[in-house]
């Protein structure tokens, strides 16, 4: 995620402009975001937006993984989405709506979901990951590969209107192995969803993986932030690396290797 040598055109500092003076940010903050590669798995109402917030934001290249068609129930949420894409590929429409944003994103997309098979192979390809998957399958197998390579990843999740937020970076905090040890009995892809309360932990999400990326502010690392729209109250706990992870603790690394 090193900055390149290459100042940004006019058109590119024109385009920023509103955020180039963001204090801490700056033309450095920007060449850093052009020159990053970020994965995102599934483009619901997670990580459809938190996409297009990378892509406006600047971001160089989108790794965007997510499988199967679009359904009428994904409308409620899923801005990439769109009525006249039913029954078609909702990566296809992922990428359609990102280049008619910013044509100059690169953007790889992956009609799979993020599973055992191809995630080394999809994290090999970005700086930083942000985690918008909702099954734990797809989580773990994320966070596993993040410490092993080395790379940070921002996790946020949602239901009905409550949502999470936090950061790894290997090395440095905990990972979500730590803070979650086992998938919660009974847990489901399919759970009660407002597309507002999605898109605002979308929107945190993206904001943390621009500050990680460009080196800015202070990343939510070994801090859970948890909100509740129903009431509007906000909380920050901190949790702490567990001595046995299994997967960051230098005594159990060598079984992920």
């Amino acid at each position: 995620m090193e900055a390149s040598s290459d100042s940004l055109s006019d058109f590119e500092q024109a385009r920023y402009a509103w955020q180039l003076p963001v204090s801490g940010f700056g033309l450095e903050g920007q060449r850093k975001l052009k020159n990053a590669s970020v994965l995102v798995s599934r483009l619901g109402g997670v990580g459809g937006l938190v996409a297009y917030q990378l892509a406006a934001a600047g971001i160089g290249k989108l790794i965007l993984a997510h499988a199967g068609n679009v359904k009428p129930s994904d409308l409620n949420r899923q801005l990439l989405m769109t009525h006249d894409w039913l029954g078609k590929p909702r990566i296809q429409s992922a990428v359609k709506r990102l280049h008619d944003l910013n044509p100059s994103v690169e953007i790889v997309g992956v009609p799979e979901n993020v599973n055992k098979s191809n995630v080394e192979a999809l994290v090999k390809q970005c700086d930083l990951i942000v985690d918008c998957a909702p099954l734990f399958d797809e989580r773990f197998a994320m966070n596993d590969q993040a410490v092993l390579q080395q790379k940070p990843m921002v996790e946020c999740a949602m239901y009905e209107l409550e949502a999470q937020l936090t950061c790894f970076v290997p090395g440095t905090g905990p990972c979500l192995r730590c803070l979650i040890p086992e998938a919660p009995a009974g847990w489901t892809r399919q759970f009660p969803v407002f597309g507002a309360v999605s898109g605002s932990v979308a929107c945190l999400a993206a904001m943390e993986a621009i500050k990680l990326i460009a080196g800015f502010g202070r990343p939510l690392i070994g801090q859970l932030l948890q909100y509740d729209l129903r009431d509007m109250s906000f909380a920050k706990l901190p949790y702490q690396r567990k001595d046995n992870c299994p997967c960051c603790s230098p005594l159990f690394n060598q079984s992920f290797r």
